[in-house]
Parts: C-alpha cells; sequence; structure tokens
C-alpha cells in the first residue's frame, strides 16, 4: 500500500505528521508492504503550514493515477498568522480562518487531481479533519458518509454529504477522521484494513496510543432512537 499525503498551503502539520509517522511504522513493521510520502499539487517544494510559519517538503508531485491512498489534512492556523497577514482587516474567528484557508485550496490544481483520485476504484481518499471539507467544497463527496471536526459538521452537511458525528468514518473507498489528533487512528485503521490488524496493533503499542469510538460504517440496522 503507498500512501501520498497531500501538502497545501495552510495544513494543519498533525493532520499530515500523525498519519505519516503511523503508515511509516507501519511500514517497517510488515516489511515494507506499507510506503509513504508526502507530495504537492505543485511538486517538490517548501509548503508552509498554517501553524507558526511551520514548512514540510513535499518529495514529489501528487499522482492521481497510482493506486494506493491519497490523504488529505485539513487546514489550521488563526487571522493574522504571517501567511495570511494580508487577507484579514481584524481578529475575527479562528474556524472563518481555516474555512477561508480550505476555500483557497479549490483555486489551485489539487482538486482537479483529486477529482481523478476519487473517480479511480484503485485508489482510496482518506482526510484528517477539514480534508474533508476540501473535497465537499469542491463536489466531490455527495451523497457520501463523512465527518470532520465537530466545528464543521455542519458545513460539511450543507455540501450534500451525510455529516457523521464519529472519530473515523469508512465509507468504502473513502475514510475520513474528526478533529486533528484522529490522524493516529486514521493511519492505524488504514493499517488494520489493507495490512491486517496484528501490524495495526503492532503500532499502536509502539506509539502507547489507543485508538478511541467505534469505527462507523454504513452497515447493519439502523439504531432507534434514544
Amino acid at each position: 500500500m503507498h500512501v501520498q499525503i497531500v501538502l497545501f498551503d495552510g495544513f494543519d502539520p498533525l493532520d499530515a505528521i500523525a498519519p505519516f509517522e503511523v503508515l511509516h511504522a507501519g511500514g517497517t513493521a510488515s516489511g515494507g508492504a506499507v510506503s509513504v510520502e508526502l507530495v504537492s499539487a505543485e511538486g517538490p517544494r517548501e509548503v508552509v503550514s498554517g501553524t507558526g510559519g511551520l514548512s514540510l517538503r513535499a518529495t514529489g508531485a501528487l499522482d492521481p493515477g497510482r493506486p494506493g491512498v491519497v490523504l488529505v489534512p485539513g487546514g489550521s492556523g488563526r487571522v493574522g498568522d504571517p501567511v495570511d497577514a494580508a487577507d484579514f482587516e481584524d481578529d475575527g474567528a479562528q474556524e472563518d480562518a481555516i474555512a477561508l484557508r480550505l476555500a483557497r485550496v479549490l483555486d489551485t490544481e489539487l482538486p482537479v487531481l483529486l477529482k481523478a483520485a476519487i473517480e479511480d476504484a484503485r485508489i482510496t481518499v482518506a482526510t484528517v479533519c477539514g480534508g474533508s471539507l476540501v473535497l465537499a467544497m469542491a463536489g466531490l463527496l455527495q451523497g457520501r458518509h463523512a465527518t470532520t471536526h465537530h466545528l464543521g459538521l455542519d458545513l460539511l452537511d450543507a455540501t450534500g454529504v451525510h455529516a457523521v458525528r464519529a472519530r473515523v468514518v469508512d465509507d468504502g473507498d473513502l475514510i475520513t477522521a474528526a478533529g486533528v489528533t484522529s490522524g493516529l487512528d486514521l493511519g492505524l485503521y488504514l493499517l488494520e484494513r489493507e495490512v491486517g490488524p496484528q501490524i495495526a496493533h503492532a503500532v499502536e503499542d509502539l506509539f502507547a496510543h489507543e485508538r478511541r469510538g467505534t469505527t462507523w460504517r454504513p452497515d447493519g440496522p439502523e439504531p432507534a432512537a434514544f
């Protein structure tokens, strides 16, 4: 399983690094059955996150035709951060700044590449936090089940997505995770689903992290109202 983690200007570092470390460890534990890289729509470059000017280097270009997983993080930052200082006139709400930052992604080549990836049956698209909002705002998730940070569930629902309040949601070739630390849970679930539970358990033990909640899937009987 090869995983491409997509970086874009203003991304949330933990959304990208948490699954990267989990999946990299999974590659070691599985004898190379998992590989992971940081990519961008533009190709190799330094990509500035939305957190304190921290940057990571994308080592390649996103290939929407390469079988495996394409993982999209969310955004981070506050109004007035250096990457956005010219775009704001006051100290507005953090979530408004993040929504604007995610909306900017729609003006890049990334939505076109993500559309190609999500239409390829050989590819699973995964997201952490606001990454699902990027796909939703690009019109790529209508009618699908997905989750995001709890502050963005209403926006996700407004785009025609069946928003689910769960830590991880498995909708077949679309797997989404909630708030930023859920990137750890997402990485472990990908290992369990694609490589096997023993590998996932070994990495979970290495990271001293116990996954939270039940992975939601559109299976089984619907619960009665409480």
